[in-house]
């Protein structure tokens, strides 16, 4: 006879067990391929990319700005993936999600119907801004939250730390950061040891000028820092075309020597006929021997018709109803034959090897103003709150709770006294140079420059008001631990200013020798590097 406690044992055993039958096999990368887990037969992405109302252009957005998670809303999943599902779709992309909601819902039905997932790390309102561009501990811990709660579903393929930021040739130091973001969620998915492969990429946009750069930068150098795989939003293919006309024959021969796995990350372009009315003649060949050797399938952008009309349905509340893209679509997915001779994991060994790194260059066609290594320092918490602690000018809270106050508090102090009270905490990736506190949150940064100048104005009791936005602590006092920890941040950082022994690793540098912080503007709490079209 069996115990009640080891029949509930064996039960919830047996559930166990039944869950893990139910759960799709994880993908994993292999040299220049992605493959399922569990018979290490290759896969490609027969993607779409769902979600609503994610439509930035780049610019800084309002700092409330919201965006629905497409897979907290059990309404919509319900409603949408038997869509997704009919069409032919093994991935979806989403742009945004919240990490405190719950997703389990649609995850699993997600997993059900045998979808993946891949979700960019940023939000509207976190991201990396191309215009001013920094790394900091609240980016930080927005993209090690979203990883930490999605990897708990097997469904998850991976992550895309940018998207479409360095999108023209002078927002190329911005890759330095994003290329910062991709390493250290790389690292946090390694502390946490999931049991499992999980990838960091970049999607990237197709401008002549940079997309071959782009894609050596974050290829190249210390495997640790390189993406895992790499997507590419292209949209050359528009109505009637053909496979050399239209540009892909080009795009396929110049990736087919890449390291790590490539797909399209969007595609599908609207240009003949709009939305509704696209062919998707290059679904059909994507998937053909022509192409599938270099890529690993593609995500049509996108499932909801809105405004910018690349919709495969149209929503009217809980009704669906596909457009003739949509049947386009699932056509060419349903007559693309997988051929016979694809790659099996256990057979397959790579032989590319990752891109040499683009040289820095400020003239002609090739513009590059982002150095390899070093790479903007990982936002590290002791240090930010060690320096912080000690300071005896800061902000006022008022200011600390308002980020347009702490940008406009920032373009005062910074353009005084030549900038020299903001050396600490400004960069400049086209030389690797990165104050050591350039990764702290812009309130401790802000609180740092509005120091360093009451410093340098030798503690005049003037210098630490602002007209009230700051405020004097004469009685602060970092902990005793707190020397050490600031010695060592500034030793990594290079202590170019000499001033290891006490919190500005960069004071030697002259302000014209380092690009402004990224907050010295009204709104730079909120990054506009999330671009979707």
């Amino acid at each position: 006879m069996v115990s009640f406690r080891n029949g509930a044992k064996a039960f919830a055993t047996l559930a166990l067990v039944n869950r893990a039958i139910a759960e799709l096999p994880p993908i994993i990368a292999k040299g220049q391929y992605f493959f399922y887990s569990n018979n290490g037969s290759q896969f490609f992405m027969k993607g779409v990319a769902y979600q609503q109302g994610i439509q930035v252009d780049g610019a800084p957005v309002e700092e409330d700005h919201k965006y629905t998670d497409p897979l907290a809303d059990t309404t919509s999943c319900t409603r949408d993936i038997p869509f997704l599902k009919k069409a032919g779709t093994n991935t979806i992309r989403v742009y945004a999600i919240d990490p405190e909601e719950d997703h389990s819902a649609c995850m699993k039905l997600l997993d059900d119907a045998g979808i993946y997932v891949v979700a960019d790390l940023s939000s509207p309102a976190e991201s990396i801004d191309r215009v001013n561009p920094s790394w900091t501990l609240d980016h930080l811990e927005r993209y090690t939250k979203v990883i930490d709660e999605m990897a708990k579903y097997s469904n998850v393929i991976g992550f895309f730390a940018g998207n479409e930021v360095a999108n023209n040739a002078s927002y190329t130091p911005s890759s330095a950061f994003v290329k910062a973001a991709v390493r250290d969620s790389k690292k946090f998915i390694k502390s946490k040891n999931y049991g499992r492969w999980l990838g960091v990429g970049y999607a990237n946009n197709d401008d002549p000028e940079t997309r071959d750069n782009l894609a050596s930068y974050f290829n190249c150098g210390d495997p640790e820092e390189a993406v895992d795989f790499w997507g590419f939003n292209i949209y050359e293919w528009c109505g009637e075309s053909t496979f050399k006309t239209s540009g892909y024959e080009e795009r396929t021969k110049e990736f087919e020597n890449y390291s790590v796995p490539a797909f399209f990350a969007e595609y599908g372009c609207n240009t003949k006929g709009g939305g509704a009315n696209r062919l998707f003649q290059d679904t059909g060949v994507l998937y053909s021997s022509q192409m599938n050797k270099v890529w690993s399938g593609g995500i049509v952008y996108g499932y909801f018709n809105e405004e910018n009309d690349y919709g495969l349905v149209d929503i009217k509340g809980n009704s669906v109803t596909p457009n003739q893209g949509y049947t386009n679509l699932a056509s060419q997915i349903k007559a693309s034959s997988f051929p016979t001779n694809t790659v099996n994991q256990a057979a397959y060994s790579p032989t590319n090897t990752p891109r040499a790194c683009p040289a820095v260059s400020t003239q002609g066609a090739e513009v590059w103003e982002a150095v390899s290594s070093p790479l903007p320092p990982s936002p590290d918490a002791e240090v930010c709150d060690c320096m912080f602690s000690g300071l005896k000018c800061k902000p006022s809270e008022k200011v600390l709770n308002n980020a347009t106050a702490i940008g406009e508090l920032f373009g005062t102090v910074c353009g005084l006294l030549d900038g020299k009270a903001c050396n600490g905490i400004q960069h400049n990736a086209a030389t690797g140079d990165y104050g050591v506190y350039s990764g702290c949150t812009p309130g401790q940064q802000l609180a740092h420059a509005l120091d360093e100048y009451y410093t340098l104005q030798k503690k005049a009791a003037d210098a630490c008001s602002f007209g009230g936005k700051a405020v004097l602590d004469t009685k602060a006092t970092a902990a005793s631990k707190c020397g050490d920890v600031l010695s060592s941040a500034s030793a990594a950082a290079g202590d170019k200013g000499g001033n290891a022994d006490k919190k500005d690793a960069a004071s030697g540098l002259g302000f014209g020798q380092f690009a402004m912080i990224g907050y010295v503007v009204a709104a730079m709490a909120v990054g506009g590097a999330m671009v979707v079209l």
